[in-house]
């Protein structure tokens, strides 16, 4: 195994379905496996399943991993409890207004006796995880190094988003060691925001890895593998 070739614990990488490929009954199924957190790229795409999912979608964390515009965010916390890609600071302002609307909301509600906003589970802090674009690809979203120390410093003013790591994907190319400076560039640029004091000591996640490079992003240190093709094929 790759953990094993750098001496690390396996039990310290978290395996992230990713089931936006997958239908409604193929989603559904995976809580007989013990899953219970799954991540999707778009959010409309990931309601509409959800919704025909019926009570079994209420039972996953449901983790956003596509790129989030603005005029979506109210719809996207109806249903996701964290996201790996934050790239904005204007995201994360979007974000933390909305949070905070709604637990205005739910003090509202919950005074005159009604059942409260539909934010998943409204006691816990939005996760986030910044995503970086370490390939330099104009096609690809996520911010660029300054962009990102940026959102971090923005982040120490929005106390409902807790960030805890960064995220980046690898090259889209058939030889997976093209990632590995991509992968090793954010584990320390992340080494570099928790020193300089951007980033909090309980920011250690590493988001990176997915079918066809998750041995490299592994050795190079990821602690979540958002991974599709290789756990449904």
């Amino acid at each position: 195994m790759a953990a094993e070739r750098v001496g690390r614990d396996p039990d310290g990488i978290a395996l992230l379905p990713v089931t936006k490929m997958q239908d409604a009954a193929t989603t559904a199924a995976t809580l007989e496996a013990g899953i219970t957190e799954i991540a999707e790229n778009r959010v409309v795409d990931a309601v509409r399943k959800a919704e025909q999912m019926g009570d079994a979608a209420g039972r996953l964390d449901w983790q956003l991993i596509g790129h989030l515009q603005t005029n979506k965010v109210r719809k996207a916390l109806h249903l996701f409890s964290g996201m790996h890609s934050l790239d904005s600071v204007r995201l994360a302002e979007a974000l933390q207004k909305e949070l905070a609307r709604r637990a205005g909301d739910r003090d509202q509600d919950r005074r005159s006796g009604g059942s409260g906003s539909p934010v998943p589970d409204p006691g816990r802090p939005f996760r986030v995880y910044v995503e970086v674009n370490t390939s330099a690809e104009s096609a690809k979203t996520g911010a660029g190094e300054s962009e990102a120390r940026e959102v971090f410093a923005a982040l120490k003013d929005c106390p409902r988003l807790l960030p805890v790591g960064l995220m980046t994907m690898g090259p889209l190319d058939p030889d997976p060691e093209t990632a590995r400076p991509c992968f090793r560039r954010l584990r320390e640029l992340l080494a570099e925001l928790r020193e300089g004091g951007l980033a909090p000591e309980s920011c250690t996640g590493l988001s990176m890895g997915m079918s066809a490079d998750f041995e490299v992003a592994v050795e190079e240190g990821s602690t979540v593998l958002r991974i599709g093709t290789a756990v449904f094929e």
